[in-house]
């Protein structure tokens, strides 16, 4: 079974405040120009997308040149829902396995284009941020649009610790009643960004 845990790029899709907006256009139309064709005018950190090292450290490393084999993985859901900060816990010492990608449950992605998702999300904590990067885990995945606020210490941890961030999960709910384990596969677009739009699956295995 696979669940899509992207967002739909459409015009106006909804941006973290101060980005440009997302502009889809249909350009050319069947019924005008006898073809169909659409422009997407979009910047690299709308709606579901991964955050690459360049984003907010001083390096020259496009998300064109991350390994393809980052974006796909086993993964680690934890349930942190209702928790305003995501702090470490001794638990996860034992759940998280290096090489996973981690999938934060918080709930608040239901709140997506509502008032408040961009201002009102929970956080994780630098101890949280310093166990998945010992963990040396390859992503860490969340249905909120950011893991952090200013002065985004923990982007900055995970980034320097080369785990990429995967921002506006949508349908984690759905991962979660799943209740069986998990591949993740996360692909950006082969740009020459800092970051990059995504489509992310979760593909459910079979219980044995």
């Amino acid at each position: 079974m696979l669940i899509d845990l992207t967002h739909v790029i459409r015009n106006g899709l909804p941006v973290f405040p101060g980005d440009d907006e997302t502009v889809l256009a249909h350009t050319r139309q069947f019924d005008r120009d006898f073809y169909n064709n659409h422009q997407l005018s979009t910047n690299m950190h709308a709606g579901t997308h991964i955050d690459g090292p360049m984003h907010l450290l001083d390096v020259h490393r496009p998300i064109s040149g991350i390994p393809l084999d980052t974006f796909v993985g086993e993964g680690c859901l934890l349930n942190v829902c209702g928790q305003e900060t995501i702090d470490y816990k001794e638990e996860y010492e034992e759940l998280i396995r290096e090489g996973q990608i981690v999938i934060l449950h918080t709930g608040h992605g239901k709140r997506f284009g509502q008032p408040g998702y961009f201002t009102d999300y929970p956080v994780l904590t630098d101890a949280f941020a310093g166990l998945l990067v010992k963990k040396r885990v390859k992503m860490v995945g969340l249905d909120t649009p950011s893991p952090d606020k200013e002065p985004y210490s923990v982007h900055k941890t995970l980034l320097g610790g080369q785990i990429l961030i995967i921002e506006n999960l949508a349908n984690v709910d759905k991962l979660a009643d799943a209740g069986a384990p998990f591949e993740i596969i996360a692909l950006p677009l082969l740009i020459e960004a800092d970051s990059s739009v995504a489509r992310v699956i979760a593909r459910i295995k079979d219980r044995a």
